[in-house]
């Protein structure tokens, strides 16, 4: 698309405050330059280190060498945020900042609000006083709900939407569609409000579960290191949530449970957690490329959101159908040898974390989508397949992973802007067409492909298993033990 071609959405009236300006928040500028009438003299990038600072300095953004935390993040975004008047827009991309404050101070100003994960302040992931349970994302969450139900309404805040969690919601009602469809179910596809009826319609399709199927193939010019942290994204992003217990959504097939796996006693029970690192636990899944793989089951928000919002409760209120819901990562190789890396030396990170951006990467793609599972048509994956090429092409300063996030982040954007009186949104509960129809032209091809795989195949069959095999998508098969 030509430089002078790309939409304009819409116009930010007030300031525009990024926290954050780490490889997402470089590659999201990009983009809101692009697609955004707003007032450049009234942006502001929020972040402890100088390292990009030249890319505002060129442009005449103004910059804050600041860390933003629980006792100075009032004061600091209350001036910035209403400077000028009409209605600012937050963007959160940082680490280490407590999003559901923020969010609640950003509504109570009137202004808008995005992030790509409920992120707690500095000291939550690695507080070795917290039970395992306190730590989850399950947890998080259930603070953003809490706030919800106390402040109802109000100033739009978009949560978690980023590529996972945010954009993958969407593919996965996309997928839902076209699995209906190809089942031969006579329906109508359900509103963007109607939650009941997209969960009566994964549960009529006979959906079991759902993996969240990345495979990362980006490849760096050199190989990694000893002692440093690669990572085609956040390192102290990953590292956080890779520490943190697996967690995934837990289906109503399912009829086995890992012995270190807990429930949790309040909330929407959607979810269990596994007294693990999600970044030591693997699970096997598929993706079109390499077809059958190993993932890392890291905790995400998006495998609670989808099975909540994907229940089907019965007339008692009882659930009477869940789908289980989790992510299978494999990240970049360089990636899982830093992961290796650290395990192997009692999980303390290496001194040195460094995204590579897309000139030290020479190839590869970034591979993500859902994948429906346990239906009569076994496996349908749906997603985006966006190489490092066609990323440079698209946008600078990114490569095909950041890419994925800075174009659902902008997709979280024009949604809030032109719904700007919607509360506390999930990205489950957004109007998928729309976002899509903004994001799509940043994710390379995004197709749909069945397969025959199931977790029984590819095993080598030399030792004993525990397996399940009258039902092939049970977790029990899923889980590498």
């Amino acid at each position: 698309m030509a430089k002078d071609k790309w939409p304009v959405h819409g116009e930010i009236t007030g300031p525009v405050v990024m926290i954050g300006f780490g490889s997402i928040g470089r590659g999201s500028l990009p983009l809101i330059e692009r697609h955004f009438k707003f007032d450049k003299s009234r942006m502001v990038v929020i972040d402890p280190s100088e390292e990009n600072r030249k890319l505002l300095d060129e442009r005449g953004i103004a910059f804050v060498k600041e860390a933003v935390t629980k006792d100075n993040y009032k004061e600091l975004l209350t001036p910035l945020l209403t400077k000028g008047g009409g209605q600012g827009f937050c963007v959160n991309l940082s680490v280490d900042t407590g999003s559901v404050e923020l969010m609640h101070l950003c509504r109570k100003l009137g202004a808008l609000y995005v992030d790509t994960v409920i992120e707690p302040w500095l000291g939550f992931y690695f507080d070795a006083e917290a039970s395992n349970a306190d730590r989850t994302n399950y947890a998080l969450r259930e603070t953003l709900l809490a706030e919800r139900r106390k402040h109802p309404g109000g100033p739009t805040a978009v949560s978690t939407c980023g590529a996972n969690p945010g954009m993958v919601s969407w593919f996965v009602k996309q997928a839902l569609v076209d699995l209906a469809k190809d089942l031969g179910i006579d329906f109508d596809e359900p509103k963007q409000h109607d939650r009941e009826g997209w969960a009566k319609l994964m549960k009529k399709a006979g959906v079991k579960g759902i993996h969240i199927a990345e495979r990362d193939t980006q490849r760096t010019k050199k190989p990694k290191p000893m002692d440093v942290f690669w990572n085609t994204w956040s390192v102290e992003g990953f590292i956080s949530e890779g520490l943190q217990p697996a967690e995934l959504g837990w289906g109503t097939h399912e009829k086995w449970m890992p012995k270190n796996a807990k429930e949790h006693k309040k909330g929407s029970k959607a979810g269990i957690f596994i007294e693990q690192p999600g970044a030591n636990t693997r699970v096997r899944s598929w993706c079109p490329t390499p077809g059958p793989q190993y993932g890392f089951l890291v905790t995400h928000n998006e495998a609670i959101s989808i099975s909540d919002y994907f229940t089907v409760h019965d007339k008692k209120g009882e659930v009477s159908y869940r789908p289980t819901c989790h992510y299978a990562y494999h990240p970049c190789n360089d990636a899982v040898l830093s992961l290796h890396e650290m395990f192997g030396a009692a999980g303390k990170s290496q001194p040195v974390h460094h995204v590579l951006d897309e000139n030290e990467l020479v190839d590869g793609s970034d591979e993500l989508g859902v994948l429906l599972y346990g239906h009569k048509k076994n496996a349908y994956w749906y997603g985006s397949q966006l190489t490092l090429e066609e990323a440079r092409k698209l946008a600078p300063y990114q490569n095909a992973t950041g890419l994925q996030v800075s174009s659902a982040v902008l997709a979280g954007m024009v949604w809030a802007l032109e719904n700007p009186q919607a509360g506390i949104v999930e990205a489950d509960e957004m109007d998928y067409h729309r976002c899509l129809e903004v994001q799509r032209p940043y994710l390379g091809p995004v197709k749909g492909y069945y397969t025959d795989w199931t977790p029984l195949d590819d095993r080598p069959g030399l030792f004993p298993e525990d397996i399940d095999t009258a039902d092939p998508w049970q977790f029990r098969n899923i889980l590498v033990r």
